[in-house]
């Protein structure tokens, strides 16, 4: 056994009626080790700002469709969408194991109760390659404003005096 001990990666989950949204929060992690199955997810990385080991397979409450589930390396975390195997029963926990983990925290920017309506304004569309293609995987482009955007936008600074 190595000196190092993986942990347990830092991890945000939401949910929907039909897919799980999973993230986990390490930032720099070149070439993880993934893998997507029917009723669990592997993960195992180095990343973070001191280089830590991190490994943990997840246990997950039900379910998914291996097939149609995706997962994004980013710069700054790995994003899943997991496709619910059984589209409707929302999951009490995402975890098998009903037990309380400190790393495991809610990602309330994207969760949706179960009495929640759908269609709550733009964005929330349930279609799943309209989500993938917002978070970037199904080809759709990088949409994402540059600082040049800015430019010429807010002009009221004009109005400021001089610092003396």
């Amino acid at each position: 056994m190595s000196s190092t001990q993986t942990l347990p990666p830092p991890v945000a989950w939401a949910q929907r009626r039909n897919v799980v949204f999973l993230t986990i929060c390490v930032e720099d992690c070149k070439d993880p080790t993934i893998s997507i199955d029917e009723s669990k997810i592997y993960f195992k990385g180095t990343g973070g700002t001191e280089k830590k080991d991190y490994e943990y397979t997840y246990n997950l409450f039900s379910e998914i469709d291996k097939e149609k589930s995706r997962s994004f390396v980013r710069d700054r975390n790995i994003e899943f969408i997991l496709v619910k195997k059984e589209e409707g029963p929302f999951w009490p926990h995402l975890l098998k194991e009903k037990i309380k983990q400190h790393w495991l925290k809610v990602d309330f920017a994207r969760w949706r109760d179960e009495d929640d309506s759908d269609d709550e304004g733009e964005g929330q569309n349930p279609d799943l390659e309209e989500m993938m293609r917002q978070m970037g995987g199904l080809g759709g482009g990088d949409n994402r404003p540059s600082l040049d955007d800015l430019e010429d936008e807010d002009s009221d600074d004009d109005d400021l005096p001089d610092l003396e």
